[in-house]
């Protein structure tokens, strides 16, 4: 029996390299098809913008795939883990390592190590990189596709009500005292009825309003249009409602959603639904680690007893109960109905106790 985790150093780098090279062929593969359908079903809407070409249907490629890379990286390693104990499998090396003493956990460690590297990986690609295409393309999608800066750091399109009026902003750049908005409109209302349209090309905090630039007055009773210069207008509405109106945890990274949290905290609002996407923003690339575990029910058995296909359709199942119970967990915990920590948390642990108890009981 060896005692060491990795007792050969040759066959580690072999199984890893084989269980890599697999998973990303099948991310590639799923990425390349499932990019075509998805820019067949956009294409027309994307070209149907005043001014959009060609390169507006690459830019939308360009902020689309990272977010499909994000969603079905966990199945890809599913899938290459499978496929990589199937041919050891039927190959007899799992046999093999077997008779040289390997214990199943021997066996899946070169996996389980490289799937934390690629969990690793994943969480960096999804903090630097998808959030911020997100948080754009959700920001194009607003506008129907429709030319805007394309800067992730800014929000488009927030709505904010104080008393009965109405205030629109169609962009908001920065935070607290440096908070900017653009394209500013101010319905005023009284009793339901609508006595006012205030527009202002920017606006910034000051004295407890906003100092309103190039304002204009519409008075719906008379019909009558003025124009104001530069006052102070929406007293009692801080630079918070605009900023946290809309805060989207896909489109932002961990420690900004970190700082968005504290920040709807202070201001008495709730986080539940926040605080398990914060989490899941981890849970979810460590669902790498799982793969090897759930799908190592492949790899053990003899091939040639004929249950190796029940063995990789019972694998593939316990791979796809898992993103069942993930999605239902993050879902409960968008409603409060789960805490937080349950709901991110919650069905990594109890499929990590599921496949280890599948693998012992296979190796048994």
């Amino acid at each position: 029996m060896q005692t060491q985790f990795f007792p050969s150093r040759t066959m580690a780098i072999y199984v890893a390299r084989t269980f890599l090279v697999r998973s990303l062929a099948v991310l590639a593969a799923l990425v390349i098809v499932l990019q075509a359908l998805d820019l067949l079903g956009e294409s027309e809407k994307i070209l149907a913008a005043a001014g959009n070409d060609n390169a507006d249907l690459w830019r939308y490629v360009s902020m689309r795939t990272p977010q499909i890379i994000q969603r079905f990286l966990p199945f890809s390693v599913l899938l290459g883990t499978l496929i990589t104990m199937v041919t050891l499998n039927q190959n007899s090396e799992v046999i093999s390592m077997k008779a040289a003493g390997l214990s199943a956990h021997q066996v899946l460690a070169p996996l389980i190590l490289a799937s934390l590297g690629v969990a690793a990986l994943a969480f960096a690609f999804n903090d630097r990189i998808v959030t911020r295409a997100t948080a754009t393309l959700n920001r194009w999608q607003k506008v129907d596709y429709a030319k805007i800066p394309m800067d992730s750091r800014v929000q488009s399109d927030i709505w904010v009500r104080s008393g009965n009026d109405l205030i629109n902003a169609g962009s908001v750049e920065g935070r607290g005292a440096r908070t900017r908005l653009s394209d500013v409109v101010i319905y005023r209302r009284t009793n339901g009825e609508l006595q006012d349209v205030i527009r202002a090309d920017t606006a910034q905090p000051e004295a407890g309003g906003w100092r309103m630039t190039d304002v204009t007055r519409f008075d719906v009773q008379r019909g009558i249009k003025e124009k104001l210069g530069s006052v102070r207008l929406a007293q009692g509405v801080g630079p918070d409602r605009f900023t946290l109106a809309d805060v989207d945890p896909d489109g932002l990274s961990f420690l900004r959603l970190w700082r968005a949290i504290d920040d709807l905290e202070a201001a008495g609002r709730p986080t539940q639904s926040l605080k398990s996407s914060l989490w899941h923003k981890i849970s979810g690339p460590l669902s790498t680690l799982l793969m090897p575990l759930l799908a190592a029910v492949a790899a053990f058995g003899v091939a040639r007893s004929g249950r190796l296909f029940v063995r990789t359709v019972a694998g593939m199942a316990l791979g796809f109960a898992y993103f069942v119970a993930d999605n239902f967990g993050l879902a409960m915990g968008g409603l409060g109905i789960y805490p937080p920590l349950l709901a991110a948390w919650g069905p990594f642990f109890l499929f990590l106790m599921i496949g280890e108890f599948v693998l012992i009981k296979t190796e048994e």
